[in-house]
C-alpha cells in the first residue's frame, strides 16, 4: 500500500481546487479517517467516503514536478495535472506542456523573447521530443511529417476567448515561412498579418473577458510546392457571432469597425454617409461601453483602410463597403409604431430608413412596406400579411446581420484571392482557430454552435488519441483491452440527428406562427425524459440544458430570431437584394461615385416559377453551419491532426497569474483531462530497455547484470514488482501502469538513502576519531605554553606594582603644587582683567553719547530739508496741473473755431501769400536757430569752464573749513588725551610687575611650547614621508589604470576591426551568394535559348575601386580596365554600405546595357565602313588626292618615328654616361626632370601631328573638291564643312563620303549616247568649267586667308607653348604640394582668359555660342581620356626606366670588377654553360596563349586534392600559377597576366560550386589561394613584404605590372572559401554535437535518466550508431590532419579551430537552454568533463593560444552554474561574479530549467531567481536568449613568405602539364 506515512496526497479545497496533505500515519483497510497535515502546518482528519470508499489521489515524487510532458507523471489524474501546470508556469515560465500529443499553451500576458528566428532555427529539424514543449516543435512535426509521409496535415488551436489562441496560430504560420526555405514567397504570411487589421476590424469585439476578441473561427491552408515551400494560402471562416451586431451585453462592444466609423465621421469623405457618435445609434450603444482604453478608434480606421488599400481593394470599392456599415446603423435606428397587435407601421419619411434607402439605392415606400408586412405563397394564390412590431424588429435585426454576414465573406474572399498561389499546389497545412467551450449565464444560439462544434472536434479528438494508444500497443505487440472512454455520439446525434434540436429549429423557421414557446415545447416533447443529456430547469419554460462532455449548458430558447432572415426569402424585394450577392455587395458592382445601387426598380408581383422555392433558398443558420461543420470535419479527417490547447490562466490579464479555477475548468473542457484519462487507464509510463537499465542500476546486482539488457531488466521487474499486471513487455519499451514509476523510484531512493546513510556514517566515524586525536595533542601543547605564560605574566605584575607606588607619590605632590601655583596666577590675572573691561566700558559710553548728539543734529536738518523740497514740489505740480487745464480749455476752443466752415473760409483768404511768408519766416528763423545755436554753444563753452573754475574754488573752501574744524577738535581732543595719559601712567607702573611675572611665566611656556614643536616637527616629517609614499603609490596605481585603460581601449578597437571585417566579409559573403545565384540564372537561360543572338559579345566588367566590390567577367580585353593603384594597401578595405551596394549594382547593369547599346551602334558603323571599303576596293586604283593624303600620313609618321628614335639614342647615351647612381635613381630630381620633359614633349607632338594632318588633310579636301566632275557641288559650303572637321575620323568618313557622291556610273553615259545629246552636254560642261575657274579664283583668295589666319594661330600656339614650357621649368623648382597648386592656378587662368575671349567673340550670337561650349566639353572629354592614356603609358615608362637603371649599374659594376678591356678583346665568347642550366633557371613557367585552359583544366579543375595532398608539396599549385603570372610580366604582356588571373580565379570558383560540400577539396583551395595571395605580395617589389626574402627572392620579383588589385581580389575570394570551409565543417560537425556533447555518457553512471513521456520517441542514453565525445574529437582530428597536409598558414589554421570550437559552445549552449532533461548537477559535470576533453585536444596540437577555448566559456559557465550551490544571498553573489560570459535570459533560463534527477538535490527556489534578477538588472548586455550558431568570425590573412626558391620547383608528370617549360 502506498498510503504510508511521510508520503503525500491531494484532498480537494473549495478555493485552491486541489490542496497538498502529508500523512501522518499509515492508512490502513477499514479506517474511516486519514490524519493528514497539511503545507502551511495545520493537521486535518480527512473523512473518507463510505459508499465508493475512494482514497485521495496520491501526489507525485518532487522529482517528477515540473515535467514536460503531463504522461510522464507516475499518478495521472486532475491534480497532479493542475500541480504540474502550476509549478511550470509560476516556478519556471514555462508557458508551453505536453499531454500526449496536445500541447497545452498558458498565455502569459506578457511578451516573452521565445519566438525569435534564433529560437526557430533551434527547433528546425528536430525531433519533437528532443526539445522543450513549444508551438514551434509542434509546427516542426507537423512540417516534417508533411514531409515524410506526403501526407496533408492540421494544427487545431482552440481555448476561451483571450486564450491566445490568434498568437499561437500566427507564430505557426511564422515558422512555416521561415523554414520553408521559400525566398520569392516568404511574404505570405506578410500578406496574411497584413489582412489582420482589417479582419480584426470586422471580425474582433469587446468582450467582458477580452478587449479584443474574435468573435468567428478560421481554417488557414497554407499550401506547399514539391520542394516543400511556401506558394500560398487560404482562409475559411466559421460562425461569425451576427448577434453581436443588433446585440451586445453590458460592457461589451459591437464590432469594432463600427466604431472606427464614427470616430472617422469628421472626414471630408465620410460626410455623406452622416454617422454620429457611438451613443446616437441603436447598434453600438446598447453594451453602454463604447470606448476601449488604450485604443484610439480613429487611428484604427487608417490601419484599417491602409489594409484595406494593400488588399487591392481601390477607394471606390472601400466606400461601398462603409456606406453599407453605415446603412446597417442607419438601420438600427429605424423605429416601429404599432396600429394594432398584428400589424404596425414606420413613421412616414421617416429619417434613419431615408438615410439607410440612399445609401442602399433602395426605394423608401418599397423597404417601408416590406419591414412591415410579409407575403405567404400558397399553391395558388400569394398573400401579403402584416406583421406585429415585434416580429418587424427581428425582421430588420436579421436583415443587418445577413448584410454584414454577406459583406464578412466577401472581404474573406478577397483576401483569399490576395493569398491565392499561382503554382500548384502539392500540399498543405491547416491551422484551425476556432472558440473552446463556453457557458455563459446566458448562452445564445452562437454558443450553441460553439459548442456542438467542439463537440464534434473532441470527438475526432478522442478517435484520435484511443487510435495512437493501439498503434503503439500494436506496435510493441502488447495485448491490449477497450478502453472505456467518453462517447460524444449521443450529445451530437441529440443535436444534429433527425428530430434532433438543430431539425425542429428548422421546422419550427418554416411555420407562418412559428415562436421560441412553440418550439421549446417541442424540445421538451421530444427530448425530456427520453434522452439523458437533455434537462429542463425547473424554473423556466423557455430553456433546456445540455450535458456536454466538459459541462452544462443552459440555452434559453430565444432561437428563432437568428435564423429568422429566413422569412425574409419571402418578401419580394430582398431576394432580388440578396439572390446575387456578388452584384449586390461586392465592389464589382459599385458606381463610380462609390455607392452599391442594389435596386431601385418598382415592385411588381411576381408570377410563381417552378422550382422558385429551391431547397438553397430554404437552408437556415443552423442548417448552413452544420455542412460548413461538416466539410471542416472532412478536411480534418484527411490529414494528421495536431492539437494545441490554449489555456486562460486567470480573467484579469495579470502576468504570470495562475487562477485555479479557471484553470481546472478550461482543462475539463478543452480534452486535456480525457486525454489524461486514456492514457491513465492503460500503461501510461513507458521505458526502454537501456534507459530502464541506467536508471534502475543501483537496484541491480552484479549477478543480476547480464549481456541482454531486456532479459536482465524482465528479471529484475520480476523481483520489484510481484503483480505482473502492472506491467508488460514490449519490444523496445517496457509499459507501466499508473503508480509504478513512483513506487520504482521509492525503491531506488530507499536503496541510495540506504547507501548514502552507510557512506556517511563510516566517513563520520573516521573523520571524527582524526579530529579527536588531532585536538587531544594541541590541547596538550597549547596548556604547556599557556603555564609558562601565565607565570612570567604574574612576576612582571608584582615588578610594576612596586614600581606604581612609587611614581604615584611624586606624581601627587607634583600635581598639587601645580595646582595652587596656577589658581593663584589665574585669580590675579582675572582681576586685572576685570578692572580694564569695567573702564572701557565706560569710555565707550561718554563716546556713544556724543556721537549720538552729532547724528541727531544731522538727521533733524536733513529732515527738514526734505519736507521743504516735497512742499516746494507739491506746489509746482499743481500749478502745473492748473496751467495744463487752462491750456486744455484754449485748445478745445481753438479747435471749434477750426471746425467752423468761416474759420475756414477767413483762413483760406490769402492762404498763398502767408504760405510764401511763412516760408521767408522759417528760412529767416532757420538762419536765427543756427547763429543761436552757435552763440549758445560758445556760451556753454564759456558756463562749463567758469563752472569748473567755481567748483573747485568751493571745494578748495569746503576743504579748508574741514581741517579748521577738525584742528579745534583735534586740540580738545589731546587735551583729554593727556589726562589720561598720566592717569594711566600710574596704573602701568602697576602693572608692569604683573607682566614681568608674566614674562617668565611665558618664557618657561614657550620653552615647553618650542619641544612640543619639535615633536610635532618629527611627526609631520614622517607624515610627509608617508604622504610622499602614498604618492608614489597612487601614481603607480594611475599609471596602471592609464595602462589598463589603455589596454581596454585596445581590446575595444580590436573588436570594432573584428566587426568592421565581419560585416565586410558578410556583405563578400552575400555577394557570393547573389553572384552564385546570378550563376544559376544565367546557366538555365542559356539552357533555355537555344540559338544565341548574332553578333552579341559580353562587354568588359570594369574594376571599382578599393572602397567597393570586385566584380570580375569571364573575359577582360582592354589595358584601360584595370585601374592601378600605387598607395592604398590593399588591406584597408572600407566598410560598403548594402544600399549602395545594390544601387551601384542596378547603375553597372545599366551601364553595360548602354555600353552594349554603343558597341552595337560601333559594329554597324564598321559594318558600313567595310562595306565602303569593299566598294572602293572594287573600283579602279585610287585618285591622286588619296594617294597624296596617304603620303602625307606616312612621310609624318616616318619624321616622327626619326625624332623619337633620336631621342631614344640620346637618353641612352645620357644614362650611359652618367655614371652616378643618384642621378638615374627614380626618385631623383633629374630622373624626375626628364620624366617632365618626356611627358610634355610627347603630349605638343601629339597636339602638333593631329593640327598638321587635319590641315593637310583638308587640303586635299578641298583640291578633291574643285575637280571638274564635282559639278553639283557648291564648294563654298564644303569647305566650311571640310574646316568645321576637328578629328581624324570624321575627316576620312567624310572624304569617302565625297568620293561616293562624285562617282559617276558607266550607264549615265550610256543614257546620254542613247538620246545622242552628248554635244549638247559637252558644250553645258565647258560654260561650267568656266564657271568654276572664276570660282576656284575667289576660293584661292579665301583659301590663302584662311591660311594667314591659320599660321597666326600656329605662331600663337608656339608662344603658348614657350610659356608652357617656362611655366613648366618655373614649378619644377617648386615643392610638389606648390608645384600641383601653381599648375592648377594657371590651368584655370588660361581658361579664363579663353572664355572671356570666346565670350566677347559670339557675344552677338548665342547659337555660336553655345555650339562652341558644347564642342569645349567634347574637347575636354577627350583630353580627359588621352590624360588617362598618357598617365597608364608613363607608369610603363617609370617602370621601365627602373628596370634599365638597375641593369644598367649591374653591368657597369660587374665590367668595372671582373671584366677588363683585353679580355673582352681576346678571350673568344664560347657556350660552355651546359653543365650548370639548372642554375640558369629564372623560376618561370612558359605556356602559349592557347595553352591556358588546358592548363586551368589540368591544374584547377580536375585535380584530385588528395594525391596532390600527399605525394607533393603544400601549394604546388600555387606556385605553378605564379611562376606562369611572372613569366607573362617578364614579357610584358598586360593581357595574358589579365587572363591567366582571370581565368585561375574562375576556375577555383567552378570547382567549389562544383565540389563545394568536399571538406578536403575547399581546403586544399583555401591554403592554395593564400599561397597564391602571399606569392603575389612576397614577389610585388613592396619593401614591406620583401624584408624576408633571400637576394635571389628578391631578383624574382614582378619587373612590368602591379598586381595590387589583384591581391584584394585574391583576398576576397580566400574570404568566400573560407566562409564555405566553415559552413562544410558545420554541416559535419552539427549532428554529432548535441549528442556527443549532452546526450553521451563520458562519465558512466553519474547520471540517471529521468521517467519520459510519450512524446520522448528517441532515447537520451547512446546507443549503437549514436554520436559521442570521441566520435567529435575524430572528426576534430580529421579536419586539422587534412588542413596540416595542405600547408594551411598554421595562423589560418587557429582561425578555423576556434570557429569549430565556437559552433560546438554554442549548439551545445542552445540546446541545454532549450531542454530541461538536460539541466541537472550530474549533466553539468558531465559537460564540464566533455570540455576538459576538448581542452586536452587542444594542447596537444598545440592551439591553446588561438582563442578557441575562450568561446567555450559560455558553456564552461553554463555547465558551473548547474553544479554551484544556489540557496543564499553569498551563492547568488558567487553566480553573478562567475557567469560574466552569459547573459541574464541565460543565466535565468538555466536556473528556471534546473530540475533534479535524484531526491537529494533541490529546486532553484523563486525568490533566489529573483535575488539574481535584481543583482544583474544593471547589467547592459543582450535580451537574446540563444547564442548565434551561424556567426563567423572575421579571418584575416597573415603575411607568411615562403622560403622555397622557384627554381627549384619541379612539376610531376602526374599532373599533364606538359605542355609548360621551365625559363
Amino acid at each position: 500500500c502506498m498510503y504510508m506515512q511521510l508520503y503525500k496526497v491531494w484532498i480537494p479545497d473549495p478555493e485552491e481546487v486541489w490542496k497538498s496533505a502529508e500523512l501522518l500515519k499509515d492508512y490502513k483497510p477499514g479506517d474511516k479517517v486519514l490524519q493528514l497535515r497539511l503545507e502551511e502546518g495545520k493537521d486535518l482528519e480527512y473523512c473518507l467516503d463510505q459508499k465508493t470508499k475512494e482514497l485521495p489521489p496520491l501526489r507525485n515524487p518532487d522529482i517528477l514536478v515540473g515535467e514536460n510532458d503531463l504522461t510522464a507523471l507516475s499518478y495521472l489524474h486532475e491534480p497532479a495535472v493542475l500541480h504540474n501546470l502550476k509549478v511550470r508556469f509560476i516556478d519556471s515560465k514555462l508557458i508551453y506542456t505536453y499531454c500526449g500529443i496536445v500541447l497545452v499553451a498558458i498565455n502569459p500576458y506578457e511578451q516573452l523573447p521565445i519566438y525569435g528566428e534564433d529560437i526557430i532555427n533551434a527547433y528546425s529539424g528536430q525531433n519533437m521530443g528532443d526539445m522543450d514543449p513549444h508551438i514551434f516543435a509542434v509546427a516542426e512535426e507537423a512540417y516534417k511529417q508533411m514531409a515524410r509521409d506526403e501526407r496533408n496535415q492540421s494544427i487545431i488551436v482552440s481555448g476561451e476567448s483571450g486564450a491566445g489562441k490568434t498568437v499561437s496560430a500566427k507564430y505557426a504560420m511564422r515558422y512555416f515561412a521561415t523554414v520553408s526555405g521559400s525566398a520569392s514567397e516568404a511574404n505570405v504570411e506578410e500578406k496574411v498579418l497584413a489582412s489582420n487589421p482589417i479582419m480584426e476590424s470586422i471580425g474582433n469585439a469587446k468582450t467582458t473577458r477580452n478587449d479584443n476578441s474574435s468573435r468567428f473561427g478560421k481554417y488557414i491552408e497554407i499550401g506547399f510546392d514539391k520542394r516543400y515551400r511556401i506558394i500560398g494560402a487560404n482562409m475559411r471562416t466559421y460562425l461569425l457571432e451576427k448577434s453581436r451586431v443588433v446585440f451586445q451585453a453590458e460592457e461589451e462592444r459591437n464590432y469594432h469597425i463600427f466604431y472606427q466609423l464614427c470616430a472617422s465621421a469628421a472626414l471630408p469623405e465620410f460626410k455623406t454617409l452622416r454617422l454620429g457618435n457611438a451613443n446616437y445609434f441603436h447598434y453600438t450603444k446598447q453594451g453602454g461601453s463604447p470606448v476601449i482604453d488604450g485604443v484610439d478608434d480613429a487611428k484604427e480606421m487608417v490601419n484599417t483602410r491602409q489594409a484595406c488599400t494593400l488588399l487591392g481593394i481601390s477607394d471606390s470599392y472601400q466606400m461601398g463597403i462603409y456606406q453599407i456599415l453605415a446603412g446597417i446603423l442607419h438601420l438600427g435606428n429605424v423605429e416601429f409604431a404599432s396600429r394594432d397587435s398584428d400589424s404596425c407601421i414606420i413613421p412616414p419619411k421617416h429619417e434613419p430608413l431615408t438615410i439607410f434607402c440612399d445609401l442602399m439605392g433602395v426605394e423608401y415606400e418599397e423597404m417601408a412596406h416590406w419591414l412591415c408586412h410579409r407575403k405567404l405563397a400558397t399553391a395558388t394564390e400569394t398573400y401579403i400579411k402584416p406583421i406585429s412590431k415585434l416580429h418587424a424588429i427581428n425582421a430588420r435585426d436579421a436583415l443587418a446581420k445577413h448584410i454584414y454576414a454577406n459583406l464578412f465573406n466577401w472581404i474573406v474572399d478577397h483576401v483569399n484571392k490576395a493569398l491565392h498561389a499561382t503554382v500548384k499546389q502539392h500540399s498543405f497545412i491547416g491551422v484551425l482557430d476556432i472558440y473552446g467551450f463556453e457557458t455563459f449565464e446566458i448562452n445564445s444560439f452562437e454558443q450553441f454552435c460553439i459548442n456542438y462544434a467542439n463537440e464534434k472536434l473532441q470527438q475526432q479528438f478522442n478517435m484520435h488519441v484511443f487510435k495512437l494508444e493501439q498503434e503503439e500497443y500494436m506496435k510493441e505487440q502488447i495485448p491490449w483491452t477497450l478502453i472505456d472512454f467518453y462517447d460524444n455520439q449521443p450529445c451530437i446525434n441529440l443535436i444534429e440527428a433527425k428530430m434532433g434540436i438543430l431539425d425542429l429549429l428548422d421546422e419550427e423557421c418554416k411555420m407562418p406562427k412559428g415562436s421560441d414557446d412553440t418550439w421549446a415545447q417541442k424540445l421538451y416533447n421530444t427530448h425530456l425524459n427520453k434522452c439523458a443529456l437533455f434537462e429542463k430547469p425547473r424554473l423556466s419554460n423557455k430553456a433546456f440544458i445540455i450535458k456536454h462532455f466538459a459541462d452544462k449548458v443552459q440555452s434559453l430558447s430565444g432561437f428563432l430570431p437568428s435564423v429568422f432572415f429566413l422569412l425574409l426569402y419571402q418578401f419580394k424585394l430582398l431576394p432580388e437584394l440578396f439572390q446575387d450577392e456578388e452584384k449586390a455587395i461586392s465592389p464589382t458592382s459599385a458606381t463610380p461615385s462609390g455607392r452599391v445601387p442594389l435596386s431601385r426598380t418598382a415592385v411588381k408581383p411576381a408570377k410563381a416559377r417552378p422550382g422558385q422555392a429551391s431547397k438553397e433558398h430554404k437552408k437556415t443558420v443552423g442548417h448552413q453551419f452544420r455542412n460548413s461543420l461538416h466539410l471542416l470535419m472532412e478536411t480534418l479527417n484527411a490529414t494528421t491532426p495536431h492539437y494545441v490547447r490554449c489555456i486562460k490562466p486567470n480573467d484579469f490579464k495579470f502576468p504570470f497569474t495562475f487562477d485555479e479555477k479557471r484553470a481546472v475548468q478550461q482543462l475539463r473542457a478543452c480534452g486535456v483531462l480525457e486525454t489524461i484519462r486514456i492514457s491513465a487507464a492503460g500503461f501510461p509510463s513507458r521505458w526502454t530497455y537501456q534507459e530502464f537499465f541506467s536508471r534502475y542500476r543501483v537496484l541491480m546486482k552484479q549477478r543480476d547484470v547480464l549481456g541482454d539488457r531486456k532479459q536482465t531488466c524482465k528479471n529484475v521487474l520480476e523481483k520489484l514488482i510481484l503483480d505482473k499486471d502492472k506491467y508488460q513487455f514490449g519490444k523496445t519499451k517496457i509499459f507501466f501502469r499508473a503508480g509504478q514509476v513512483a513506487y520504482l523510484e521509492k525503491i531506488r531512493a530507499d536503496k541510495l538513502r540506504a547507501a548514502c546513510i552507510r557512506i556517511q556514517k563510516t566517513i563520520r566515524g573516521w573523520l571524527m576519531r582524526k579530529k579527536y586525536v588531532r585536538m587531544r595533542k594541541a590541547a596538550i601543547t597549547i596548556q604547556r605554553y599557556v603555564r609558562g605564560y601565565q607565570a612570567r605574566c604574574y612576576a612582571n605584575f608584582l615588578r610594576r606594582t612596586r614600581a606604581a607606588i612609587t611614581i604615584q607619590k611624586f606624581q601627587r605632590m607634583y600635581v598639587v603644587h601645580k595646582r595652587y601655583q596656577c589658581m593663584r596666577a589665574a585669580t590675579i590675572a582675572l582681576q586685572a582683567l576685570l578692572r580694564g573691561y569695567m573702564a572701557r566700558n565706560k569710555y565707550q559710553m561718554m563716546l556713544r553719547e556724543h556721537k549720538s548728539i552729532i547724528i541727531q543734529k544731522h538727521v533733524r536738518g536733513w529732515l527738514a530739508r526734505v519736507h521743504y523740497h516735497r512742499t516746494l514740489k507739491a506746489i509746482v505740480y499743481l500749478q502745473c496741473c492748473y496751467r495744463r487745464m487752462m491750456a486744455k480749455r484754449e485748445l478745445k476752443k481753438l479747435k471749434i473755431e477750426a471746425r467752423s466752415v468761416e474759420r475756414y473760409k477767413k483762413l483760406h483768404i490769402g492762404l498763398e501769400n502767408k504760405i510764401m511768408q511763412l516760408q521767408r519766416k522759417i528760412d529767416e528763423q532757420n538762419k536765427e536757430y543756427k547763429s543761436l545755436m552757435e552763440k549758445l554753444s560758445n556760451l556753454e563753452i564759456t558756463y562749463s569752464t567758469e563752472t569748473e573754475k567755481l567748483r573747485s574754488d568751493v571745494e578748495r573752501l569746503r576743504m579748508s573749513e574741514e581741517e579748521a574744524k577738525n584742528a579745534a577738535n583735534r586740540v580738545l581732543s589731546l587735551q583729554e588725551e593727556i589726562a589720561k595719559l598720566r592717569k594711566e601712567l600710574h596704573q602701568t607702573q602697576s602693572e608692569k610687575k604683573t607682566i614681568e611675572e608674566w614674562a617668565d611665566k611665558y618664557k618657561h611656556e614657550t620653552e615647553q611650547l618650542v619641544s612640543e614643536l619639535k615633536e610635532q616637527n618629527t611627526l609631520l616629517k614622517t607624515e610627509k614621508e608617508e604622504l610622499n609614499r602614498r604618492i608614489h603609490d597612487q601614481a603607480r596605481e594611475i599609471t596602471e589604470t592609464m595602462e589598463k585603460k589603455l589596454v581596454e581601449e585596445t581590446k575595444q578597437l580590436e573588436l570594432d576591426l573584428n566587426d568592421e571585417r565581419l560585416r565586410y566579409q558578410n556583405l563578400l559573403n552575400e555577394f557570393s551568394r547573389l553572384e552564385e545565384r546570378y550563376d544559376d540564372l544565367k546557366d538555365e537561360m542559356n539552357l533555355m535559348v537555344s540559338i544565341p543572338k548574332p553578333g552579341h559579345k559580353r562587354t568588359d566588367s570594369t574594376h571599382s575601386s578599393n572602397e567597393s566590390e570586385y566584380t570580375f567577367s569571364s573575359e577582360i580585353t582592354e589595358a584601360e580596365d584595370l585601374p592601378v593603384r600605387m598607395e592604398e594597401p590593399s588591406e584597408k578595405k572600407a566598410p560598403l554600405d548594402m544600399s549602395l551596394f545594390l544601387k551601384l549594382q542596378k547603375r553597372v547593369t545599366e551601364l553595360e546595357q548602354e555600353k552594349q547599346s554603343l558597341q552595337d551602334e560601333l559594329d554597324r558603323k564598321e559594318e558600313q565602313a567595310l562595306r565602303a571599303k569593299a566598294k572602293e576596293e572594287e573600283r579602279p586604283p585610287m585618285r591622286g588626292a588619296e594617294l597624296e593624303y596617304e603620303s602625307l600620313k606616312r612621310q609624318e609618321l616616318e619624321s616622327e618615328n626619326k625624332k623619337l628614335k633620336n631621342e631614344l639614342n640620346e637618353l641612352q647615351k645620357a644614362l650611359t654616361e652618367t655614371r652616378s647612381p643618384e642621378v638615374t635613381a627614380p626618385g631623383a630630381p633629374a630622373y624626375r626632370v626628364l620624366l617632365d620633359q618626356l611627358t610634355s614633349v610627347s603630349e605638343e607632338l601629339e597636339v602638333r601631328k593631329e593640327e598638321v594632318l587635319i590641315l593637310r588633310s583638308q587640303l586635299v579636301s578641298q583640291k578633291e573638291a574643285i575637280q571638274p566632275k564635282n559639278t553639283m557641288t557648291d564648294s563654298t559650303i564644303l569647305l566650311e564643312d571640310v574646316q568645321k572637321m576637328k578629328d581624324k575620323g570624321e575627316i576620312a568618313q567624310a572624304y569617302i563620303g565625297l568620293k561616293e557622291t562624285n562617282r559617276q556610273s558607266p550607264q549615265d553615259y550610256h543614257m546620254l549616247n542613247e538620246d545622242g545629246e552628248l554635244w549638247l552636254v559637252y558644250e553645258g560642261l565647258k560654260q561650267a568649267n568656266r564657271l568654276l575657274e572664276s570660282q576656284l579664283q575667289s576660293q584661292k583668295k579665301s583659301h590663302e586667308n584662311e591660311l594667314e589666319s591659320l599660321r597666326g594661330e600656329i605662331q600663337s600656339l608656339k608662344e603658348e607653348n614657350n610659356r608652357q614650357q617656362q611655366l613648366l621649368a618655373q614649378n619644377l623648382q617648386l615643392p610638389p604640394e606648390a608645384r600641383i597648386e601653381a599648375s592648377l592656378q594657371h590651368e584655370i587662368t588660361r581658361l579664363t582668359n579663353e572664355n572671356l575671349f570666346y565670350e566677347e567673340l559670339y557675344a552677338d550670337d548665342p547659337k555660336k555660342y553655345q555650339l562652341y561650349r558644347i564642342s569645349l566639353y567634347k574637347r575636354m572629354i577627350d583630353l580627359m581620356e588621352q590624360l588617362e592614356k598618357q598617365d597608364k603609358t608613363v607608369r610603363k615608362l617609370k617602370k621601365q626606366l627602373k628596370v634599365f637603371a638597375k641593369k644598367i649599374g649591374e653591368l657597369e659594376v660587374g665590367q668595372m670588377e671582373n671584366i677588363s678591356p683585353g679580355q673582352i678583346i681576346d678571350e673568344p665568347i664560347r657556350p660552355v654553360n651546359i653543365p650548370r642550366k639548372e642554375k640558369d633557371f629564372q623560376g618561370m613557367l612558359e605556356y602559349k596563349k592557347e595553352d591556358e585552359q588546358k592548363l586551368v583544366k589540368n591544374l584547377i579543375l580536375e585535380l584530385k586534392p588528395r594525391g596532390v595532398a600527399v605525394n607533393l608539396i603544400p601549394g604546388l599549385p600555387a606556385y605553378i600559377l605564379f611562376m606562369c603570372v611572372r613569366h607573362a610580366d617578364y614579357l610584358n604582356d598586360d593581357q595574358k597576366v589579365r587572363s591567366l588571373l582571370t581565368s585561375t580565379i574562375n576556375g577555383i570558383k567552378k570547382v567549389l560550386k562544383k565540389r563545394g560540400d568536399d571538406f578536403e577539396t575547399v581546403s586544399f583551395w583555401l591554403s592554395n589561394t593564400c599561397r597564391f595571395l602571399h606569392c603575389l605580395k612576397q614577389y610585388s617589389g613592396e619593401e614591406g613584404f620583401m624584408k624576408h626574402n633571400t637576394p635571389r627572392q628578391n631578383e624574382h620579383c614582378l619587373t612590368n605590372f602591379d598586381l595590387a588589385e589583384y591581391r584584394q581580389v585574391l583576398s576576397d575570394l580566400a574570404i568566400q572559401i573560407y566562409q564555405q570551409l566553415v559552413r562544410v565543417l558545420e554541416n559535419i560537425l552539427q549532428p554529432m554535437i548535441v549528442s556527443g556533447m549532452l546526450e553521451h555518457e563520458t562519465i558512466q553512471g553519474v547520471s540517471g535518466v529521468k521517467p519520459t513521456g510519450l512524446r520522448k520517441r528517441t532515447s537520451s542514453i547512446a546507443d549503437e550508431g549514436t554520436y559521442t565525445l570521441d566520435s567529435i574529437i575524430r572528426q576534430l582530428n580529421s579536419f586539422h590532419s587534412v588542413m596540416c597536409q595542405h600547408g594551411m598558414d598554421p595562423e589560418l589554421i587557429k582561425q578555423v579551430v576556434k570557429q569549430m570550437f565556437y559552433i560546438i559552445g554554442a549548439i551545445t549552449l542552445n540546446n541545454l537552454l532549450l531542454r530541461k532533461d538536460m539541466c541537472s548537477w550530474s549533466k553539468g559535470m558531465q559537460i564540464r568533463y566533455n570540455v576538459s576533453q576538448l581542452e586536452e585536444w587542444l594542447r596537444d596540437k598545440n592551439l591553446m593560444n588561438s582563442g578557441a577555448k575562450e568561446t567555450l566559456e559560455p558553456l564552461i559557465q553554463a555547465a558551473q552554474l548547474l553544479q554551484v550551490k544556489k540557496k543564499t544571498d553569498e551563492d547568488a553573489e558567487a553566480i553573478c561574479s562567475m557567469c560574466n560570459a552569459l547573459t541574464t535570459a541565460q543565466i535565468v533560463k538555466v536556473l528556471n530549467l534546473y530540475t533534479p534527477v535524484n531526491e537529494f538535490e533541490e529546486r532553484v527556489l523563486v525568490s533566489f531567481i529573483r535575488t539574481i534578477q535584481m543583482r544583474l538588472r544593471d547589467r547592459k548586455d543582450s535580451p537574446q536568449l540563444l547564442m548565434d550558431a551561424k556567426h563567423i568570425f572575421p579571418v584575416t590573412f597573415p603575411f607568411n613568405p615562403s622560403s622555397l626558391a622557384l627554381e627549384t620547383i619541379q612539376i610531376p608528370a602526374s599532373l599533364g602539364l606538359g605542355f609548360i617549360s621551365r625559363v
